[in-house]
């Protein structure tokens, strides 16, 4: 199994090219099931999760090919993915597959939506949290669908004449269960209102693609949003939105080990709140015209004070990262996290750097200390794993990474981004 081996100590300068996000290519490939005919995808990242997704597409009887690429290409672009959906020749999504990676549960909606049926093994992914479907099901029940659990699969089926527009109001925001719903009413008869809807730019980009697909959608991005149902869609070509989890993790891998670096191609906007809270913490932030610039030269870091919450609040998804610049802050950080219940397993790891964090329910104290020291650690989760690397840029000698799979479900060739920029870090196979 690879590592990742890091010497920390050396600050990071230079250029590092932005990916597709994952975030949305996943919701944007399961799109491909509502149309027989051909969604092509631009900057996909390549990613372990994105190469799961294709192989559970090909199970429902979709064609997936890369567009070649030519020699001169950035190597960190992303791939042009075609997806043919012509038809759907299993609406069964297996234990087997789903059980991989927990977004492919959202394939519920357009086999629903398209088919009238869909049986789908309930979910697995990362344990950051037990993360339920009741809201998937209860949401996709509001426009007509009947749902059964049968021996760890859900089974749901359409009423004659297929879903049926109506009110669907989230208890809580969830960006999967909007993602799903969403793509369900967009062929349901009628108009479906979803309310307390997630708001999260990925959310966007993929109302933006269902568009021009021929959906009828109005208020992405906000908390309501409507959907007119259409008999059909068609083809379209759409380019996958910069990922903002990424750059705000090499925005902190900067503010932890100092430098200058470019992030190209990322965009200020998807990420005002954690950029604020870098700043707060002693890192320069400057949007350019070729994406984001940051710098921390000779600064200490601050401490800060922060609360996980939906966008645009501060991401979950960098909760593990900014706790890992914490633990060099000069002084005192409280991070809470709000949106899941068990995401601090980074913790324990984290203190075999020699960080000191304490744990109060859904609060961590992190105390900072004068240095780090390199050490062997465990990647439990991906946001997590990516933390470790970030502490391992500013600890004193060797880290090892251990089970860095987790990290190629999100990050794209994260070793050579980072060693362009002067850090000393190498995948070691296992």
């Amino acid at each position: 199994m690879d590592r990742i081996r890091i010497v920390g100590g050396a600050p990071l300068n230079g250029r590092i090219s932005i990916s597709g996000a994952k975030n949305a290519a996943l919701p944007l490939m399961i799109a491909s099931l509502l149309t027989s005919e051909t969604l092509t995808l631009e900057n996909t990242p390549r990613l372990a999760d994105v190469a799961q997704l294709k192989r559970i597409l090909g199970h429902h009887g979709a064609e997936v090919t890369v567009e070649g690429r030519r020699a001169a290409q950035d190597p960190f672009l992303g791939d042009t993915v075609r997806l043919t959906a012509a038809e759907i020749v299993d609406t069964t999504a297996p234990y087997d597959l789903v059980s991989k990676m927990r977004a492919s549960f959202w394939v519920i909606g357009p086999l629903l939506a398209r088919m009238g049926e869909a049986r789908v093994s309930l979910p697995g992914g990362c344990a950051i949290g037990t993360r339920p479907v009741d809201f998937f099901l209860t949401g996709l029940a509001s426009l007509g669908a009947s749902i059964d659990i049968d021996s760890g699969y859900v089974v749901a089926k359409a009423p004659a004449g297929g879903l049926i527009g109506g009110r669907v109001v989230f208890p809580k925001v969830s960006v999967g269960a909007t993602h799903t719903v969403l793509m369900a009413a967009t062929l349901a008869r009628g108009e479906t209102v979803i309310e307390n809807a997630a708001r999260e730019p990925e959310i966007v980009d993929l109302a933006d693609c269902l568009i021009k697909m021929g959906a009828k959608i109005e208020g992405a991005g906000s908390s309501t949003i409507r959907i007119q149902g259409v008999n059909a869609l068609s083809a379209a070509r759409h380019s996958v939105l910069p990922d903002r989890i990424e750059t705000g993790t090499y925005a902190i891998a900067v503010a932890m080990a100092g430098g200058d670096v470019l992030l190209e191609g990322a965009r200020y906007d998807l990420l005002e709140s954690a950029f604020d809270v870098l700043v707060e913490a002693g890192a320069e932030v400057t949007a350019t015209n070729e994406g984001v610039r940051v710098t921390r030269n000779g600064h200490g870091i601050a401490p800060v004070t922060v609360t996980t919450a939906p966008y645009p609040g501060f991401p979950t998804d960098l909760q593990a990262q900014l706790m890992a610049l914490a633990c060099r802050g000069k002084g005192r950080s409280t991070i809470t996290e709000t949106i899941f219940e068990n995401r601090f397993m980074h913790v324990q790891e984290l203190a075999r750097l020699g960080a000191r964090i304490h744990l109060d329910g859904d609060t961590a104290t992190i105390d900072g200390v004068e240095k780090l020291t390199g050490a062997p650690v465990m990647a439990t989760d991906l946001r997590a794993s990516v933390s470790l690397v970030i502490a391992g840029l500013a600890a004193e000698g060797e880290t090892m990474v251990n089970r860095v799979y987790h990290l190629d479900r999100g990050f794209e060739r994260l070793e050579d981004k980072l060693s362009a920029c002067g850090a000393t870090i190498e995948r070691v196979a296992g």
